[in-house]
């Protein structure tokens, strides 16, 4: 990145309007993340139809704002009430609630503060320097090679289905025929439009996130009844001094890195990160007979490490378009909404934007600081307010944002549709990342074999004389077909014992 690039994405960072999005979009990432009930998926969705209003720096520094301090707000309920706002802050709560109990929630929400912000600067680091470097290796590919990348690609749907990966390969098989709905923009035919002029322009990706995610956990947890511990009364801000942030540097440093690292890793997630984070923190901790007592040591390793999942996360999803989890996939679907196809190319011809991001990310993880520095006094109220209420709320503005995407009533039906079908797959305990993931892949995934058959004369045998090519191929097999030689291994193993 050089000089003049920096400068235009800090032009881009200091329009006044950008910095008011971003700013706003802080304050409600951190407000959605500290309802339980809701997450950072959930924010996303819920604020994407308002980033069409908004040029395409704005609309990112929106997003990325969200994803930051979203991760971040989960980490507010689980110090005062002692229950997660999101999943990837539940190892926080083993030393938060402890110490907010013993009259010290000042000081455990700026320990929580300031390691969200060092872990999410520190990722953004890698990212600056990381993707980049990625990016320059896959600037080289063509339409095979970018077959070849996607399909595996999709073999993130195995990593993101939890176990379930029959039910993750049904689903990503369910994003992809739903990706063809609409006019076939090579042949002009009409597919899955059932003689609806309104589909032949095909699905949007919003009505469908929204459903799927936002209003499939509405219908969810209508049927749960929240209980939550009694709040602490009165929190206010303290950050500890140096000395003390100093004493755990190497928590700082390890905890870092297996946060960035994870999130690198598709279908790792932060959950995973913050809780391995804690564990090796406890192992490695000279005072580990305090940890689950609050001992900061323990608010730290959780918090750093699940903020460092971001800038780490979005590493292969910008550089090479793999989505690694439900929150990356709704990023990398608001990008394309907005024009930008995260992949190969993207570095290559949006070099600006590339450029923004970065200090955008940057940027958001220091207002996601100031924020949480101003307003944790104000959460012991708002966590208070009734989850019937929080939820009709997001009814409402789930609807409104399907319909102002394209100003169409059916639009608003496909969103009732998708949080129907998410709420029946997730009584049936199958993932919904899935499903985005195939939507979001297969028209790339269309275009780049109609043009590899196109080159190879319509022999898919020729894929593989392309040497880059051959290598992705070699190791989606792998991917693939580790799981089965393991299962096969211990079979074996099984039937040699006695």
């Amino acid at each position: 990145m050089d000089l003049e690039t920096f400068l235009g994405a800090l032009s881009h960072l200091g329009d006044p309007l950008t910095l008011i999005v971003m700013v706003i979009a802080t304050f409600v990432g951190i407000v959605v993340g500290a309802l339980p009930g809701l997450g950072t998926v959930t924010a996303l969705a819920m604020v994407l139809p308002f980033t069409f209003a908004l040029s395409a720096p704005q609309a990112i520094g929106m997003l990325l704002a969200i994803y930051v301090s979203s991760i971040f707000g989960g980490a507010i309920p689980a110090v005062l009430i002692n229950v997660p706002g999101t999943p990837q802050s539940a190892a926080t709560t083993f030393d938060g609630y402890p110490m907010a109990q013993k009259g010290h929630a000042d000081e455990a929400l700026g320990w929580v503060t300031m390691a969200s912000t060092i872990g999410g600067l520190f990722s953004g680091l890698v990212l600056i320097f990381a993707a980049p470097q990625l990016a320059s290796l896959a600037i080289r590919f063509g339409s095979i090679e970018t077959l070849a990348l996607i399909i595996f690609s999709l073999t993130t749907i195995a990593w993101v289905s939890s176990g379930s990966t029959l039910k993750g390969l049904l689903a990503g098989v369910v994003g992809l025929v739903l990706s063809t709905v609409g006019i076939d923009s090579m042949s002009g035919v009409e597919r899955f439009t059932f003689g609806n002029f309104a589909l032949s322009a095909g699905l949007h990706a919003v009505p469908i996130l929204i459903g799927l995610f936002a209003l499939s956990e509405v219908f969810m947890s209508a049927g749960k009844k929240m209980v939550v511990a009694d709040a602490i009364d009165h929190a206010g801000f303290k950050i500890a001094p140096f000395t003390a942030w100093w004493r755990l540097k190497r928590t700082l440093l390890r905890s870092s890195l297996i946060g960035t690292f994870l999130g690198v890793l598709p279908g790792i997630g932060a959950t995973a990160a913050s809780l391995l984070s804690y564990s090796r923190a406890r192992a490695a901790s000279p005072v580990r007979d305090r940890f689950g007592t609050g001992e900061p040591e323990g608010l730290v390793s959780s918090e750093v490490a699940n903020n460092a999942v971001t800038g780490g996360a979005l590493v292969p999803t910008l550089a090479l378009g793999i989505p690694g989890d439900a929150a990356t996939a709704v990023m990398m679907g608001a990008l394309i909404i907005h024009g930008v196809t995260p992949g190969v190319q993207l570095f290559a011809h949006n070099p600006d934007l590339i450029a923004f991001i970065f200090v955008a990310l940057l940027a958001a993880n220091v207002m996601m600081f100031l924020a949480g520095a101003l307003t944790t006094r104000l959460f012991t109220r708002i966590l208070r307010i009734p989850h019937a209420l929080i939820m009709g709320f997001v009814v409402a503005l789930a609807l409104a944002g399907s319909f102002v995407v394209r100003a169409s009533i059916l639009d608003v039906w496909i969103a009732v549709v998708a949080g129907m079908v998410g709420f029946l797959l997730r009584l049936a305990n199958v993932p919904l990342a899935p499903i985005v993931i195939g939507f979001i892949l297969g028209p790339s995934l269309e275009t780049s074999l109609r043009q590899g058959l196109i080159l190879t004369q319509m022999n898919p045998v020729r894929f593989f004389e392309r040497p880059i090519a051959s290598l992705i191929f070699a190791v989606t097999f792998l991917v693939v077909s580790w799981p089965l030689m393991r299962t096969v291994a211990r079979r074996r193993e099984m039937r040699r014992e006695p």
